[in-house]
């Protein structure tokens, strides 16, 4: 059975080549003609400068997407409801569209990602939204609000699954969930500098403009030059960045462990069907979705759920900033951890864990418990912060490109209907309380950890029948940069 095995991959191999279908990294190494042995210490160097290029852009792009999108719910507290005429319901819906077309739009836009260079597509969309933001400060109705906010879904649907690509076409496997989590750290710093922002803007006063139309204006300029920096600074991928040619040959070689490849422009409807029959897509789908019910109504809902406790707007805004830190924190713990000990899936049932107990505390405590019922809000901060765990679950269980493209719509269109879904659990007749919503976190909380379970003992069992299939083969050579898909290649292991 190991030789059939090795038979067999040796054969896909040789079509590959033949039809020209493997990794662009496979044909940058065969015109190097050699393979460099890498030394700890200038491969640790290596990924310093890696480092420095890119992880402050993806922080900077994930930091506004996640800001921008929320201005809206400080917004809501500094009088955006009344100077538009809005209710409640009107609002939610703001939240709806936004997620609406954030779903219709990953499929195409990763399609465009796999076509175009990676980095050039990204900053585009950034700059593109950047200029969305600030056409808010001129809204002065639900339908010009609704406009831009189909607009502003459009455009950053594209940043999630970029940042996924990127960061597996960079790092090792046990190097991806701390990337992941120091670019994913923009949700925690966003709801800081939102929170802070939103304190300072109120104290504006002027006939001309509202403290909120400023906020978005400031907002929206500082995200368009953000774009633009991307476009001009930020790699498309290893083989075109502006390291040296030996630092490029280091950058690849040092990746032949995760059998993931680098890039591929050819778009294989092969695989694209591959990721829809695959059992871990529905699974993480499904992780997902429910884990974003309560991550959705929280991030659109959590300076209302702190005015339901009997604090004014200012109050709301100032402690709305331990959310923030909250997010930090755990993203960091959570992320640090699972590329410590290669360790996803406990992690994030950690962390789901610490916000099933949060909602529990919202939703039951007696109405006189304002201080635990707040802690209770702050940890439901936990929930959001195991998505960059999935990110880098999916970043380093799927392979060939178009699958990994696949699946990176799959799990943001699944990011999109939690999303969706979440807002609509806060119904006006559930004021001030909303405790349907705070036992809707609850529930499906709980669903996402036994989820979890399930696709942690399906890896386990794969892996074991990888291993039996494998026991006595030998290796082929260059299958990591062949562009095969995870089921392709039975030299894959899946990251637990």
């Amino acid at each position: 059975m190991d030789h059939l095995a090795e038979k067999q991959l040796e054969e896909k191999k040789e079509v590959v080549i033949a039809h020209g279908d493997a990794d662009a990294a496979f044909g940058f190494l065969k015109s190097e003609g050699e393979v460099i042995d890498l030394g700890g210490a200038s491969e640790r160097a290596l990924v310093r400068k890696i480092d420095w290029m890119i992880v402050p852009l993806m922080w900077a792009c994930y930091f506004l997407q996640y800001l921008d999108k929320t201005l809206i719910n400080y917004a809501a507290v500094m009088g955006l409801k009344e100077d538009t005429n809005i209710s409640t319901n009107q609002f939610s819906q703001l939240a709806l569209v936004f997620y609406v077309t954030y779903l219709v739009c990953e499929m195409p836009t990763g399609y465009l990602m796999q076509r175009l260079p990676t980095a050039k597509y990204l900053g585009a969309n950034v700059i593109l939204w950047g200029i969305c933001v600030t056409m808010n400060c001129v809204c002065k109705n639900f339908a010009s609000l609704v406009a831009v906010r189909v607009l502003l879904g459009c455009f950053e649907a594209a940043v999630a699954p970029s940042l996924i690509l990127i960061t597996g076409m960079w790092y090792k496997r046990s190097e991806q969930p701390p990337r992941v989590g120091l670019w994913y750290i923009g949700t925690g710093t966003g709801t800081i500098v939102g929170a802070l922002a939103s304190f300072g803007f109120q104290h504006y006063e002027a006939a001309a403009f509202k403290s909120w139309q400023i906020m978005f204006l400031v907002f929206g300029l500082i995200t368009i030059a953000v774009g633009i920096v991307v476009m001009f600074v930020m790699p498309d991928n290893p083989m075109s960045s502006r390291l040296s040619h030996t630092e490029k040959v280091l950058a690849i070689e040092r990746l032949r462990e995760n059998h993931t490849g680098i890039e591929n422009k050819h778009f294989k409807p092969a695989q694209m069907l591959e990721t829809f029959k695959d059992p871990q897509t529905w699974l993480l789908a499904f992780i997902t979705i429910s884990s974003n019910v309560p991550n959705g109504a929280i991030s659109s809902y959590q300076a209302t759920i702190i005015q339901g406790f009997g604090y004014d707007s200012k109050q709301t805004a100032l402690l709305s900033i331990p959310s923030g830190a909250v997010s930090i924190v755990s993203i960091i713990g959570g992320c640090w951890s699972a590329g410590r000990f290669n360790q996803r899936g406990l992690n994030i049932i950690a962390l789901l864990s610490a916000g099933i107990i949060g909602g529990a505390l919202m939703a039951f405590l007696p109405d006189g418990a304002k201080a635990g019922k707040l802690i209770g809000n702050y940890m439901t901060n936990c929930i959001g912060a195991m998505l960059p765990l999935v990110y880098s679950w999916v970043a380093a269980n799927y392979a060939g490109h178009t699958k990994k493209v696949t699946m990176n719509a799959v799990l943001l269109m699944s990011f999109c209907l939690g999303n969706i879904i979440g807002p609509e659990t806060f119904q006006d007749g559930d004021a001030p309380e909303y405790i349907p919503a705070k036992i809707a976190i609850v529930v499906t909380s709980a669903v996402a950890v036994v989820l979890t379970l399930i696709l942690r003992f399906m890896y386990q069992m794969e892996n074991k029948k990888r291993d039996r299939l494998m026991s006595g083969a030998g290796h082929t050579e260059d299958v990591e940069f062949l562009d095969l898909t995870d089921r392709q290649n039975p030299e894959f292991r899946y990251s637990l």
